[in-house]
């Protein structure tokens, strides 16, 4: 198991040079994932299909990025079009679990405002795209956890599925390596970092690098067995720590943390004496390596990211707001809700009309924020779905020792970053699967989809 581990992880190295030095080859890449997941579907016993296709899903969200840093594949979007073909082809194999139909309701529930943005959408705006590109993250959510609901996987499943996530975001951060081998040259400032983060935007790549630093920090502690796995565990904890805080973005940073912190007090509570102890201590040589990826950051940037962190510009001096502007985002958009309570402003709209307000195109940072002011009443009722389904299905079934570190994920990722990858929902929708530890077949109540 290692072997083939250490080898595929070897690949994914090797892709991630063949990416950055032959940009032509993110498109074979691409098309040569599509193909191969779509088979393993179509192959897989009916039994395994389930199994293949979150496997598939959580591959192409760990590849999200590269692709998009390269231009790769059909579109920008590409990534969570190919989530949702995946879980509905889910749903045509299996069907859903009958206590997952809030999800239908939660699509359900963002179609009025459609029917706003085709009548009120500026017409300089393509309204298509815009209602594409808003909804595309929503509807990826709500398919994905309609198919994931109660689905049953074992341990080594789930750890499967995790290696999925780890292998390209290797690549990626591979790439990243390759682009900008040396950090210092250009920490010459405390804002958000392109040239360290690949040339492409520092919020997406903070939020997969944090994923990263998370997932090896799960199999370093849940996982690998051998030392030798370990060790490159460790290895691959500092480098996705040491690449996500030198973007200069926190979010993904934080968000990794807060994850790791609820990861390790979950396992710490389910243990008995001896394995604490030995938890204990493989905590303390965590912390060391936590110590060490400061310290070398700290140096490679010249002291800059010791002042991003305080709050301060080059200079040393504090900035007025801690958020980057996200807070004048957050009140404006809830503004527009008070205005428009009952369906919002229209789907993309909001964008549309801080345009036309201040001249400005700006992006929601905060998927809460943009759902309410976009869908009104509708949008509170969708996004109080998305907030407490997995929270009563936590009261039911404890199995999963993941359950609060996806949770946390979706929802701080979505407060930073809105939706713009595919990682949160998807993620998201793997907070709602249960764990269990013998090897018998997946199964699950079913409807008919």
């Amino acid at each position: 198991m290692d072997k083939q581990y250490l080898n595929i992880l070897g690949l994914h190295v090797v892709l991630g040079l063949l990416v950055f030095f032959f940009r032509s080859f993110g498109d074979i890449y691409f098309y040569g994932l599509v193909a191969y997941f779509f088979f393993k579907i179509i192959s897989a016993k009916p039994n395994l299909k389930a199994f293949e296709i979150i496997k598939a899903c959580a591959y192409v969200l760990g590849a999200e990025v590269i692709l998009r840093m390269t231009g790769s594949g059909l579109f920008y979007e590409s990534s969570k079009y190919l989530v949702i073909v995946f879980c509905v082809m889910g749903l045509f194999y299996r069907g859903f679990h009958f206590k997952a139909s809030s999800y239908l309701l939660y699509i359900l529930l963002l179609v009025p405002s459609v029917y706003v943005s085709l009548y009120v959408l500026d017409v300089s705006t393509n309204i298509r795209k815009a209602i594409a590109f808003n909804l595309s993250g929503p509807v990826t959510l709500g398919v994905a956890a309609l198919f994931c609901y109660k689905i049953k996987l074992t341990k080594l499943q789930l750890n499967s599925i995790i290696n999925q996530m780890i292998f390209p975001l290797v690549s990626t951060l591979v790439y990243i390596i390759v682009y900008n081998p040396n950090v210092s040259e250009v920490a010459t400032s405390t804002g958000s970092n392109f040239a360290a983060s690949g040339g492409f935007g520092p919020n997406q790549v903070s939020t997969v690098l944090g994923l990263g630093f998370f997932l090896f920090t799960v199999r370093f502690f849940y996982f690998s067995k051998s030392k030798l796995v370990k060790y490159l565990d460790l290895l691959f904890i500092l480098l996705f720590a040491f690449r996500a805080i030198v973007t200069f973005s926190r979010g993904g940073v934080f968000t990794a943390i807060i994850m790791i912190v609820a990861f390790i007090f979950i396992q710490y509570k389910s243990m008995d004496k001896v394995n604490k102890a030995r938890m204990l201590s493989s905590v303390i040589v965590f912390l060391i390596l936590g110590a060490a990826t400061w310290i070398i950051s700290t140096i490679q940037t010249n002291g800059m990211i010791e002042k991003r962190y305080a709050n301060q510009n080059a200079l040393g001096v504090e900035k007025e707001d801690i958020t980057t502007g996200r807070t004048d985002l957050f009140l404006a958009e809830f503004e527009e809700f008070l205005e428009h309570p009952f369906i919002g402003v229209g789907v993309g709209r909001i964008k549309d009309l801080r345009f036309q307000e201040t001249g400005i195109h700006a992006a929601s940072h905060n998927e809460m924020s943009r759902i309410i002011s976009e869908h009104g009443i509708l949008g509170v009722m969708a996004f109080s779905i998305l907030l407490l389904v997995p929270l009563f299905f936590r009261l039911k079934d404890r199995s999963n020792v993941l359950f609060f570190s996806f949770y946390l994920f979706w929802f701080l990722t979505i407060n930073h970053s809105s939706m713009r990858i595919a990682a949160p929902a998807f993620i998201y929708a793997l907070s709602l699967i249960h764990i269990k530890d013998d090897s018998s077949r997946l199964y699950r109540k079913q409807v008919s989809a």
